[in-house]
Order: structure tokens, then sequence, then C-alpha cells
């Protein structure tokens, strides 16, 4: 099953790219995380900063497809809830031959589409590199 987890591309250059994910109620992930309480899941925040690095970089990569292949310093702060936005800012941090580590930090904006004050969602590090058959 694929998620797109990138609405819209806000700011892009060669090293940094800006990107929102509106969450709606009707997202069918929401039904069970949780009941009575549904929030955008921390995977899926980890994840639409995973997207938004490869919008970044698979136009100059010479790898077909980048996959996750770690994470480091994740640090979790607000929910994200129906109604309200995720904006991702992930800039490359470093890049060793086909793979690629970024620096991200997802906000949350209001349904009014205004920042909220302290709305770190995720922030952390990831590396991207080619996925890798036997």
């Amino acid at each position: 099953m694929y998620f797109d987890l990138v609405d819209r591309v806000l700011e892009q250059t060669p090293t940094r790219i800006m990107t929102l994910k509106v969450v709606s109620v009707a997202e069918e992930y929401l039904q069970d995380h949780f009941p009575g309480f549904p929030v955008l899941p921390g995977v899926f925040m980890i994840e639409a900063m995973v997207q938004a690095a490869r919008r970044l970089v698979e136009p100059t990569s010479t790898s077909p497809r980048l996959t996750l292949a770690g994470v480091r310093a994740i640090k979790y702060g607000r929910f994200v809830r129906p109604g309200e936005a995720l904006v991702v800012d992930v800039s490359l941090h470093k890049q060793e031959g086909d793979t690629y580590d970024f620096k991200g930090q997802a906000t949350v904006r209001g349904p009014d589409g205004q920042a909220i004050a302290n709305a770190t969602a995720v922030a952390g590090r990831f590396t991207l590199r080619p996925v890798r058959t036997l």
C-alpha cells in the first residue's frame, strides 16, 4: 500500500525542499490511530520527510529507487490532528556516492494555515540509499 504524503512542494533549491501535507479526517489510517483521538502516525511523519527527500534528489540520482537506510536522533513533539497540515523541511546534509544523508524537520500548521507556537512534530536525520537486491 502506498500513501502519498506530499500534497504540494512549497519551496525547492538544489539542496533543500519544503513540502506540505494536509491531514484529512478521511484518510484511512486515522480510523485506527487512535479511535476517538485520530493523529498522524509518527512513522508517517518520517515517511513524509523521506518522500520529500526523494523528490529533492531523484532527478539527479543515477539510482532507479532510493530507500530508507537509517534514521538517527529522531525526536517527536506535537501531534498532527485532522484538519492540520504538516510542513516538511528537508536539507541535503551530505552525499557520498549514491548514499544521501539528510536533516529534516516537520512542523504543524493549524486549519487556517497559520504556524502554531512550539509546533515541531518531528525532527532528525536520515539516510537514503539505492535499493539493493541479492
